[in-house]
C-alpha cells in the first residue's frame, strides 16, 4: 500500500506539532485549599504570564498543565499569592501538603527535577551560610597575630572549606546535563550568593563579576528562570558594593555595559527589553554617569533598531549631556513671580546668574510637590549664592497652574500644552520632575536628581568654595 506525499506530509506536521506542544501535568492534593483558586505562571524576561488556572475540589484536588514552550521555572499561586517554585522542565509533576503558604508541608511525590530542586533549596542555603563563616575564620587564622600560629586550625578550616565546594559540585554533577535544572542552579547560585560574596567572601568578587559579565543574555533559558531581573539588579549592585572609588566603579560599570551590549546585538526583541530596564535602573539608583554612558552606546550601536520610546530617553542624554548649551526660550505671558525681586525678564537669556536651576514639574506629581517644597525652603540659601530658579510646568489649566506655583518665590511659568509644550520637547523632558542646573552660559553643569542632591552641590562649590 503506498501513500501521497501529501499524506507523509499531514503525519509529519502532526507528530512536529505534537512534540513542539507536548503537555505536562502538574497534580496535587492540598489539604487546607479546598475550592480554593490554584493559578500557574510562568516566567518571559522581566514579566510573568499565565500559563493556567484552575480549582481545587472539596478535597484539595486539582490538575494544571503546561507545554514544553513553558519550560523554565513557574509559581503556583493560590488566594493568599504567596508562590510556590516549581521547576517546569518537561516532566509531570505531582505534590501533596496542606497550602501553598506553608511550603514547609508540601512534598514533591513526583518528579525528579523537582525533588533535585527541594532538595538543594533546602541544603544550599546551610552550605552558604557555613561558608561565608569558614571563609571569615580563614581571614583570621591567616591575618591575627593571636592566630596565626595555630597551624592545625588553618589547616581544618581549609579542609572543610574544600569539603563544602566539594560537596556541592558533587551534588550539581549527580543532575542530568541535559536538564533544565542542570542549568539554572548555578545561574541561581551565581545570583543568591552576591550579598554574602560582597560582605563575607570579598575574594570571590572579581571572578563573579566576570561570571556575570559572560552571562548569555539572549538565552531563552535566562528569560524563562525568573531571574534576568534580579541578575541585572545584583550584577550592578555588585559593582558598586566592590569598595571602588567613584571613578574606578563607572569604569567598571562601563565595561559590565560593553559585554552586555555586544552580546544583545543579536537580538532586537531581548537587545530592547534588558537595555530599557537596565537605563531605568541605573537611573533610579542615581547612577547617572554609568547611565549616560549606556545612552551613548545605544545611540551609536547600529546593528539593532531601537525602540523609539526608549530612543527618546536615550536621546536626551545626548542632547542635554553636561557642557551642552540648552535652548534659550521665552517666558510668555503666563508668568507667576510674585517673590521675584527687579526687572522681570522675558526670556531665559536675559538672566544674569553665576547659576540658574531649570525645574520641569507639575502640580499633579506627587514626587513634584514634595521636591518643590523643598526647593523654597533651600531657594533663600540658594540666592544668595548667586542661583536663580526657574519652575516650568506642565499643568494644563491656567487654575492648577496658579494654585500650585502662586506663591513660590521664583519665576514660574506655564502654557498649558502638558507633554507637548515646545519647551519640554526641546529639553527632551520625559518625566517629571527633571531639573538642569546652568551656568552663566547657559551650559549644563549638573543634572541634579533632588533638591537634596542639588542643595549638596552649593554647599561643596559655593559655599565651600566662597570660605
Amino acid at each position: 500500500m503506498s501513500f501521497k506525499p501529501s499524506i507523509y506530509f499531514t503525519i509529519f506536521l502532526s507528530l512536529l506539532t505534537q512534540l513542539t506542544f507536548a503537555q505536562y501535568t502538574i497534580t496535587g492534593t492540598l489539604s487546607h485549599s479546598a475550592r480554593q483558586e490554584i493559578r500557574l505562571e510562568g516566567f518571559n524576561g522581566i514579566n510573568t504570564y499565565l500559563i493556567g488556572i484552575t480549582q481545587c475540589d472539596e478535597k484539595g484536588n486539582f490538575l494544571l498543565k503546561y507545554s514544553s514552550t513553558d519550560v523554565g521555572m513557574g509559581y503556583l499561586i493560590g488566594n493568599d499569592e504567596k508562590p510556590f517554585i516549581l521547576v517546569l522542565s518537561g516532566e509531570n509533576i505531582n505534590l501533596k501538603g496542606e497550602s501553598l503558604a506553608y511550603t514547609q508541608s508540601i512534598k514533591v511525590t513526583d518528579g525528579i527535577d523537582n525533588q533535585l530542586f527541594g532538595r538543594y533549596a533546602q541544603e544550599q542555603p546551610l552550605r552558604d551560610q557555613a561558608l561565608s563563616a569558614w571563609n571569615y575564620l580563614e581571614k583570621i587564622y591567616t591575618s591575627d597575630s593571636l592566630f596565626v600560629c595555630q597551624l592545625k586550625s588553618q589547616i581544618a578550616i581549609e579542609q572543610e572549606i574544600k569539603r563544602i565546594h566539594e560537596e556541592e559540585k558533587a551534588f550539581l554533577e549527580s543532575i542530568d546535563p541535559k536538564t533544565y535544572l542542570s542549568w539554572f542552579l548555578p545561574i541561581r547560585k551565581l545570583v543568591s550568593n552576591v550579598p554574602d560574596i560582597a560582605q563575607y567572601r570579598t575574594n570571590e568578587i572579581p571572578a563573579t563579576i566576570a561570571s556575570f559579565r559572560t552571562l548569555d543574555y539572549t538565552d531563552i533559558r535566562l528569560h524563562k528562570s525568573g531571574l534576568l531581573k534580579e541578575t541585572l539588579e545584583n550584577h550592578f549592585w555588585l559593582l558598586e558594593n566592590e569598595g571602588l572609588t567613584l571613578d574606578s566603579m563607572y569604569v567598571d560599570m562601563s565595561i559590565s555595559i560593553d559585554y552586555m551590549v555586544k552580546n544583545l546585538i543579536t537580538d532586537e526583541i531581548m537587545f530592547n527589553e534588558i537595555t530599557k530596564f537596565l537605563f531605568e535602573m541605573l537611573e533610579s539608583r542615581s547612577l547617572f554617569e554609568a547611565s549616560e554612558y549606556l545612552a551613548l552606546k545605544l545611540l551609536n550601536e547600529t546593528s539593532c533598531t531601537i525602540n523609539s520610546n526608549l530612543a527618546f530617553q536615550l536621546e536626551s542624554y545626548r542632547a542635554m549631556k553636561k557642557g551642552n548649551i540648552v535652548p534659550d526660550f521665552s517666558f510668555g505671558n503666563n508668568m507667576l513671580a510674585p517673590g521675584y525681586i527687579g526687572i522681570k525678564p522675558q526670556k531665559l537669556s536675559e538672566l544674569h546668574f553665576k547659576n540658574t536651576l531649570i525645574v520641569f514639574g507639575a502640580s499633579w506629581c506627587p514626587k513634584c510637590v514634595e521636591e518643590l517644597t523643598q526647593i523654597v525652603n533651600y531657594y533663600p540659601k540658594w540666592k544668595m549664592q548667586g542661583v536663580e530658579v526657574i519652575f516650568v510646568s506642565l499643568d494644563d489649566t491656567q487654575v492648577s497652574f496658579k494654585m500650585f506655583a502662586n506663591n513660590f518665590p521664583f519665576i514660574s511659568i506655564c502654557d498649558y500644552q502638558k507633554w507637548d509644550s515646545p519647551v519640554v520637547k526641546d529639553y527632551y523632558v520625559f518625566a517629571t520632575p527633571t531639573m538642569f542646573l546652568l551656568n552663566e552660559k547657559r551650559e549644563i553643569v549638573l543634572k541634579p536628581n533632588s533638591a537634596t542632591h542639588m542643595d549638596s552641590w552649593v554647599d561643596w562649590f559655593l559655599v565651600k568654595g566662597n570660605k
